[in-house]
């Protein structure tokens, strides 16, 4: 999933490898501008070369697909037939140590709320809301908000059909349900956090045959 959010990755490779291997265009040298109609973009502030790469950074919020569960490391997205599954919750998988220690900040909440809804599991798009939403919370920035951030991006939430904002609505309800572990009371999260404005926010990012979802 590539969600016009903050940490769009542009490159080869799995998503893990283009973010950290570096490069690209230092910040300075990229200005965002909002084209009417259309949103906002980056460009350059100068000449660029042909297949030179503009700007890379890590997606604010990521998962991996329910269908992918098992075959891919939820940290590095390698594949691997012999992946370490997180003790408590069960689901959540990695290469070994390095790999979930890595992704235990973005796993530590979520495995909660993993344990709570079983045997049931949340949609994709359940699951990358609630890293959203924890991610917020912990107000961890991504290098890219200093371009944009998370509440840059538009809902257009009046632009949506009255069956597509009740399916959003239930997409939120169900959020709340799933993070209940957690959150016991979603009315006394801060204004920014919005269930449904969130969904709003990342649903043109959510294709349906991916291995990953990010944000």
């Amino acid at each position: 999933m590539a969600a016009a959010a903050p940490g769009h990755v542009v490159g080869a490779g799995s998503p893990s490898s283009r973010w950290r291997r570096g490069g690209g265009m230092e910040l300075a040298a990229l200005e965002r501008f909002l084209s009417p109609g259309k949103g906002s973009g980056l460009r350059s502030r100068r000449r660029v070369r042909p297949g030179e790469l503009l700007y890379r950074a890590e997606p604010f919020a990521y998962v991996v697909t329910k269908e992918q569960l098992g075959g891919v490391c939820e940290q590095c997205f390698q594949r691997n037939e012999h992946l370490h599954r997180c003790s408590q919750c069960k689901v959540a998988k990695y290469c070994g140590k390095s790999c979930q220690k890595e992704a235990w900040l973005d796993h530590k909440r979520e495995c909660k709320c993993l344990q709570n809804v079983k045997p049931n599991f949340p949609p994709d798009s359940v699951r990358l809301a609630g890293r959203i939403v924890f991610k917020l919370l912990r107000q961890s920035a991504c290098l890219s908000e200093r371009l944009y951030s998370f509440s840059d991006l538009q809902s257009n939430a009046e632009q949506l059909s009255e069956e597509m904002k009740e399916g959003l609505r239930h997409l939120a309800h169900t959020l709340q349900l799933y993070l209940r572990a957690e959150i016991q009371d979603a009315s006394h999260l801060p204004p920014a956090i919005d269930f449904f404005q969130i969904f709003t926010k990342v649903k043109n990012g959510l294709p349906r045959k991916k291995k990953w979802y990010w944000a």
